[in-house]
């Protein structure tokens, strides 16, 4: 790799202190010029929806998740003042909860419990988990972020006699997210087999007159926080969603607000060579050709960004990963995006990345600074960030040796700013590559098919518990058990729901093991 190469292809942002690398990701001369029509469309698209469009047809909403942290752009002022309401009613609250003017059954609140899924609490997590400290945070944080027994069984053991000291903040838009509403439920059995009141340590962040909202209100729930139907649930994290569970870690989230708001400020530029977003949208777009032929695997090399590449598998997964275009026509559009950390990578995957199958592009995640201190010497005049740093760019080298193209993001350091930066980067660059191959980056009709099976699974297993309760002593197999229920096309997932069911003693319903396995009975005993 030239120095002229280098500096040609890579961009310096000081104003946001980020760089970023281009030089290999395969670009040749005159490759960002001939994007420029592209990305004439793309700018005039992005600011219709800043201005308050209809950005969402499928829904008919906006998007309005820049608004968050710039009020000011809001297309309306009363919008404007219900997010400045917003952040100040989360102060408020906030600074209750740490003076102990508000207070759990068993005193002072020391512990929250976020219950959500997917966007609720994948942009928490990261955040918490990138800026926490541990032996200086304001309060411990954890997460039910799916509905596994065992997981949840897991967090509240780490919480402990802890539970009457646990304020649990409950995510959902909707109110009716199977994943939250069990993981309330459950969370609402711990605190009750403990003598707690879970209404006296439980706060809503929800759309208003959702049945969350409903519930909160009846119960007489602490306090509630919005969640607005112009926000979607990836774009969420700085709104109430991630700034209260931020804030009551002790996180400053005026200074999270500040740092995405910097970078919308320069993304919003509307020339490529300017633009750090549409920079990085224009190598996915050359990376993929445009059709997401190859995977986007993110090497943070900093163990606080650990969680990143699990933030933004949902951000451009669920944002990008569309059958149609807008003009209806199968696309099938998508960049699959995986990840670990540096040099973690080396001794998992970066063997195959070098000499296995070429269908990704790497995103590297450099971090200057080491730690806040001073780091002692592991060999004479080197640290351990300095191998941190050589592992990086080795890895780097051996991958280009290779053909393997890879763009670098290098900034100063893990702050509070330099976090929200990253995520505003990612989100604007997510909806200028939308706009360039032609998709809805807003909706998500996938999650929503995948809800609507999973809903037919769960009367299932309902009209199997039924259909043997009925016939007590009697055994069937799948096909049977499947005719049973009046669904014989259904045998392979009876098999698998009955299978489940019997594993955990549901209605005391048995399974009888047999030769061939896949003959095997279902019954309730006699």
């Amino acid at each position: 790799m030239s120095w002229e190469r280098f500096t040609k292809f890579a961009f310096n942002f000081p104003e946001v202190n980020l760089q970023l690398d281009l030089s290999r990701v395969g670009l040749d001369d005159g490759a960002i010029e001939s994007f420029e029509s592209r990305f004439e469309a793309a700018f005039k698209e992005m600011e219709s929806l800043e201005a308050g469009s209809i950005a969402n047809p499928d829904e008919d909403r906006m998007v309005g998740h820049y608004w968050l942290r710039d009020p000011d752009r809001a297309p309306t002022a009363e919008l404007a003042n219900e997010i400045r309401s917003n952040i100040a009613n989360i102060n408020a609250f906030t600074s209750k909860i740490h003076s102990g003017e508000i207070i759990g059954k068993n005193g002072a609140f020391t512990d929250v419990l976020v219950i959500g899924i997917g966007g609720s609490a994948l942009g928490p997590q990261f955040i918490a988990h990138a800026l926490g400290q541990p032996s200086q945070d304001k309060m411990r944080i954890h997460f039910f972020d799916n509905t596994d027994p065992d997981g949840m069984d897991l967090v509240l053991d780490g919480i402990g006699e802890r539970l009457g000291q646990t304020l649990s903040l409950v995510v959902s838009k909707s109110g009716g997210t199977a994943e939250t509403r069990n993981g309330m439920l459950e969370a609402k059995n711990a605190y009750e087999a403990k003598g707690l009141d879970f209404a006296q340590h439980a706060v809503a962040i929800t759309g208003e007159g959702s049945k969350l909202d409903s519930v909160a209100t009846d119960d007489s729930w602490l306090a509630r926080f919005p969640m607005w139907d112009w926000v979607g649930g990836r774009t969420s994290v700085l709104g109430a969603v991630g700034l209260l569970p931020a804030a009551l870690q002790g996180i400053d989230i005026q200074a999270l607000l500040d740092g995405a708001k910097a970078m919308d400020a320069l993304t919003r530029r509307p020339d490529i060579r300017s633009n750090p977003a549409a920079l990085l949208a224009l190598s996915w777009f050359h990376a993929t050709d445009g059709k997401g032929t190859k995977d986007m695997v993110v090497l943070p090399y900093k163990d606080r960004l650990l969680l990143f590449s699990r933030y933004l598998q949902q951000l451009i997964m669920e944002s990008l990963g569309k059958e149609f275009d807008l003009e209806g026509n199968v696309v099938n559009q998508g960049i699959a995006v995986y990840g670990n950390k540096g040099s973690t990578d080396q001794h998992a995957y970066v063997q195959q990345l070098r000499e296995g199958v070429p269908n990704f592009f790497v995103t590297f995640i450099e971090i200057l600074k080491d730690r806040a201190g001073d780091s002692i010497e592991v060999d004479d005049d080197i640290t351990a960030g300095d191998y941190l740093q050589g592992f990086y760019l080795g890895t780097r080298d051996a991958l280009s040796e290779k053909d393997r193209t890879s763009v670098t993001i290098t900034t100063d350091a893990v702050t509070t700013e330099s976090v929200s930066r990253l995520i505003a980067l990612y989100e604007r660059a997510v909806g200028l590559y939308a706009s360039l191959v032609g998709i809805n980056a807003y909706h998500q009709p996938g999650v929503e098919a995948g809800k609507k099976a999973a809903g037919i699974a769960i009367e299932l297993c309902r009209e199997i518990t039924e259909a043997l309760k009925s016939a007590p002593g009697q055994r069937f197999d799948a096909p049977a058990l499947a005719a049973e229920i009046g669904q014989p096309e259904t045998a392979e997932i009876v098999f698998k729901l009955a299978s489940h069911l019997a594993a955990n003693g549901k209605a005391g319903i048995v399974k009888s093991h047999t030769d061939p396995w896949y003959q095997a009975t279902f019954s309730i005993p006699q």
